[in-house]
C-alpha cells in the first residue's frame, strides 16, 4: 500500500437500525493536503467524522492510518496516533484566559492534566510554546483576554490553536466557518491554509467559497455514499453534484453556500 495516503477507508459503512448513514465509503486522504468533505444536509459527513475518530463504531469496512489498520482503536488511541479533531461547537473554556486554554491543551499532550497537587508555577514552562501557538493563529495579543470576551471567529481560531497544541499529524476540522460573518470566514480560511503548510487537514465544510479556495481534493457525499471526488474545478462541473446541491443540473454550483 502506498504511503502517499495518510488516511484511507475501505467500504466504510455505518447502519443505524436499518438506516444506512455511511454507505461503503472509500476515502483516500493524500498526505500534506487539504481534503474537504461536502454534501447536502443528511449526507453522512458528521457520521463519517465520528467513525474516523471512533466516537461511533463502523458496522463494516476498515480505516487505515499511515498504513496501519486502526478500525478497532479506541478514541484515546486515535488521538495518541496524531488524529485530532476540532469540534463543530467551540470547545474552549470560556472563563480561562486565551493563554490558559492553550496551556491546558499542552498539559493534556504531556499527560499532566490531573496533577492538581502541582503548583501552577510548574506550568509556566508551557507558556513559551503556548505563545508560539497563539502567534501561529494571530491571537498573541489576546493572550491575557478572558476567552468569553473573544469574538466568535477568534474563539474558533483559539480552538484551532488548542487542536494544534495536541500536535496533530492529521487535523480534522468540523464545519470550521459555521455561523461566521464574512470577515471571520476569511480569517479562518487563511488560518487553515497557514496551519496546513506542514500537516494534513480533513475538513467538513458547507461554505463553497472556502472549499473552492483552499481544498486540494473534495469528496462529495450524498445519502451516505460518495457522489464525486476530485479538485473543485472538476467537482463543481459535475451534473450529479450540481443537482444534489441545487435541485437542478442547470444551476452553477459556485453560488451554493
Amino acid at each position: 500500500m502506498t504511503t502517499d495516503f495518510i488516511l484511507q477507508t475501505q467500504k466504510l459503512t455505518k447502519e443505524f437500525k436499518g438506516f444506512i448513514a455511511v454507505d461503503k465509503v472509500d476515502l483516500k486522504v493524500r498526505r500534506g493536503t487539504i481534503h474537504a468533505m461536502i454534501g447536502p444536509n443528511g449526507a453522512g459527513k458528521t457520521t463519517c467524522f465520528n467513525l474516523l475518530t471512533k466516537f461511533i463504531k463502523p458496522t463494516s469496512g476498515s480505516i487505515l492510518f499511515n498504513g496501519l489498520d486502526i478500525t478497532t482503536d479506541a478514541p484515546a488511541q486515535i488521538a495518541r496516533r496524531g488524529i485530532i479533531r476540532s469540534f463543530q461547537i467551540s470547545a474552549v473554556f470560556p472563563h480561562l484566559s486565551v493563554l490558559e486554554n492553550v496551556r491546558v491543551a499542552l498539559q493534556r499532550k504531556l499527560g499532566t492534566s490531573f496533577h492538581f497537587w502541582r503548583s501552577e508555577k510548574s506550568l509556566d514552562i508551557l507558556n513559551q510554546r503556548a505563545l508560539e501557538l497563539l502567534r501561529e493563529v494571530d491571537l498573541e495579543s489576546y493572550a491575557d483576554t478572558v476567552t468569553v470576551e473573544l469574538s466568535y471567529g477568534r474563539k474558533r481560531a483559539l480552538e484551532i490553536a488548542t487542536t494544534l497544541a495536541m500536535d496533530p499529524e492529521l487535523m480534522l476540522l468540523d464545519e470550521p466557518t459555521q455561523g461566521m460573518g464574512l470577515e471571520d470566514v476569511d480569517r479562518i480560511r487563511q488560518l487553515i491554509k497557514k496551519v496546513a503548510a506542514n500537516r494534513t487537514v480533513l475538513m467538513v465544510e458547507h461554505n463553497m467559497s472556502v472549499v473552492a479556495s483552499i481544498a486540494d481534493t473534495i469528496t462529495v457525499l450524498q445519502r451516505g455514499a460518495t457522489l464525486a471526488e476530485g479538485p473543485y474545478s472538476e467537482v463543481s462541473k459535475n451534473p450529479a453534484v450540481i443537482e444534489a446541491y441545487m435541485g437542478s443540473a442547470d444551476t452553477e454550483l459556485v453560488g451554493a453556500h
